[in-house]
């Protein structure tokens, strides 16, 4: 009786495995399907957000370090 429950269970855990991977194979499926619906940005599209993504990464970078120079030198002069 212990080995034909152990069998059932391995049989079991094999369509297990096997459903796992025929799920896994129709997920690539689906998302290739999705990937073919994508409109992709053309060149001078991605060149220019780009460009402003950059101008903005360097204004906020500036913009930090002008607040975190002048909260030090308020800091210093209240603690000395």
């Amino acid at each position: 009786m212990d080995i034909m429950k152990k069998n059932a269970e391995a049989e079991l855990q094999k369509q297990g495995i096997m459903q796992k991977f025929t799920d896994l194979r129709v997920f690539f499926d689906q998302a290739k399907v999705e990937l073919k619906k994508v409109v992709w940005p053309d060149k001078q599209e991605t060149i220019s957000t780009s460009s402003a993504v950059l101008l903005l990464v360097v204004v906020m970078a500036l913009f930090l370090g002008v607040v975190d120079l002048v909260l030090t030198k308020i800091i210093a002069a209240v603690l000395s």
